[in-house]
């Protein structure tokens, strides 16, 4: 994804559309049309229509996006030159929906081997929620926190409490706000107009996001 796409999604879901038209207004006509074409393409070519999503979410977070299906959403180093890898978990619905937003997200597809790899890479998690594809939070935490992950553990354990069977999969592995709010949690944004979608948000996780809007 090129730097004009990626500031383009930001303008987007971030600030209004007055400032993304303006934005749009300022550029060439080849740039809008190297942009559509990206996006198009982008679009066209995601099979659960979360890349996009996934790709604001990471680098806003100041990762960088990893846009193949195998392997971490993202990546960036430590002080030391060390690899941290992060797994991306947007959640999106529509205002027209009868649904909210939990801070939570899922595995598909989940496996205990998956699961000691994740522990083993020591990587973040990045959440992010947003409403018609507005971004109302985003935040991160150690996939390690030991709460997050006895609750992956009794899931597991349901499905395979001998270990793994090959050609087995744990569906879903589901989590939300509840199971990581103990957790060392690191917030990279909150929509500032936040309490107008308080009706999208369940109880404790527009809570927590009040009281740490700044």
């Amino acid at each position: 994804m090129t730097q004009n796409l990626q500031e383009l999604i930001k303008i987007y879901s971030l600030n209004s559309h007055i400032d993304f038209s303006t934005h749009l207004l300022g550029q060439s006509k080849d740039t809008l049309i190297a942009l559509l074409s990206e996006l198009l393409t982008t679009y066209i070519n995601d099979k659960n229509s979360s890349t996009i999503r996934e790709a604001l979410s990471v680098t806003l977070a100041g990762y960088t996006h990893n846009p193949k299906k195998l392997g971490f959403n993202g990546f960036r180093q430590n002080s030391f030159g060390e690899p941290i890898n992060c797994e991306a978990k947007p959640k999106n619905i529509y205002s027209n929906e009868n649904k909210k937003l939990n801070g939570g997200g899922n595995f598909t597809d989940y496996t205990w081997a998956r699961f000691y790899k994740d522990k083993q890479e020591r990587l973040n998690m990045l959440i992010s929620g947003f409403v018609d594809g507005k971004l109302l939070y985003l935040f991160e935490f150690p996939f390690n926190d030991i709460h997050f992950l006895k609750h992956l553990e009794l899931q597991l354990h349901k499905k395979f409490p001998n270990g793994d069977i090959k050609g087995l999969y744990l569906r879903s592995a589901s989590f939300s706000f509840s199971h990581c709010k103990n957790a060392d949690i690191h917030i990279i944004y909150i929509c500032p107009q936040l309490a107008e979608y308080e009706k999208f948000l369940e109880k404790n996780l527009f809570a927590f996001l009040r009281a740490n809007q700044c």
